[in-house]
């Protein structure tokens, strides 16, 4: 059985460990050896989870496994009951307790056009077009195996990216006369200052890696689809969390984002509906 073959094997206990909230000691099966592995992995675990997509989270590839991979981004889906929005209150998040999880800060862009199926290379120019509205939000990473991050990117696009969930919070207004620069962003956890910057720390900034995402999704035969979220990449790192703590993204200008990290539990599989916005 070839390593792109036995993709089933690998996506089915990545999906029943988060299904039934269980750690995985070890990673289940071969680790991939190429993007076209770690993603058909990914593909897979997507036809098999009970939800449907309503986007992307966008991570870094960092040096040298750039150089080797040709990118230094990766993509990973976030499902529709895992999007939230902030209104000021905690928003409950769940992590894998005895896996990894993590809170970051992120500059969110919301799909407003639908990407035409056949396109798949993108300028930046061509991918503010597409744009919609732009946020603050949290990523919430999160992974049954807690060593999701210490194999090399690979290992994360194959289990969803390492993702678990979306918190959004205020519009940015103006965002298209604004420099990235200016929104600065803090991540504390449990009241202490975790880290901070401004949207400028993402390598060609928040748009360069909706770009990406769209070159991404095209070519595995999933365009992006008007409405979908693309959270663009950790502004202020990645914050390790477990659950039992509290979390909040503080931008200038904008109300903060509380969260509150909650043990994940066994879940019975949703009808795949997309939710309301609220």
């Amino acid at each position: 059985m070839s390593n792109v073959a036995a993709a089933d094997v690998r996506a089915d206990a990545f999906v029943r460990a988060r299904l039934s909230a269980e750690p995985l000691p070890a990673y289940p099966g071969a680790m991939p050896a190429s993007l076209a592995e770690a993603y058909e992995i990914q593909n897979r675990a997507i036809q098999l989870w009970p939800d449907v997509v309503a986007g992307w989270k966008v991570g870094r590839i960092n040096p040298p496994w750039d150089s080797a991979y040709g990118t230094d981004r990766l993509a990973g889906p976030i499902f529709a009951s895992q999007v939230s929005y902030a209104h000021g209150t905690p928003v409950d998040c769940q992590v894998f307790e005895g896996g990894f999880g993590a809170v970051e800060g992120e500059i969110v862009i919301a799909a407003g056009h639908d990407a035409p199926a056949d396109k798949m290379r993108w300028t930046l120019e061509e991918a503010l077009s597409i744009a919609g509205s732009v946020r603050v939000g949290a990523e919430i990473a999160s992974s049954c195996f807690a060593g999701i991050n210490d194999h090399g990117p690979l290992v994360t696009i194959s289990d969803f990216g390492n993702n678990n969930g979306l918190v959004l919070g205020q519009e940015i207004q103006g965002w298209r006369d604004a420099s990235p620069a200016s929104w600065k962003m803090r991540t504390l956890i449990d009241g202490g200052l975790a880290g901070k910057g401004d949207a400028n720390s993402i390598p060609g900034g928040p748009l360069e890696s909706f770009r990406q995402l769209l070159e991404i999704c095209a070519a595995r035969g999933l365009p992006l689809r008007k409405g979908m979220h693309v959270s663009t990449g950790a502004v202020t790192g990645v914050h390790a969390a477990s659950a039992g703590q509290t979390a909040s993204i503080e931008t200038e200008g904008l109300e903060t984002i509380y969260l509150r990290l909650l043990p994940a539990h066994p879940i019975n599989p949703p009808s795949r509906s997309r939710p309301a916005e609220t």
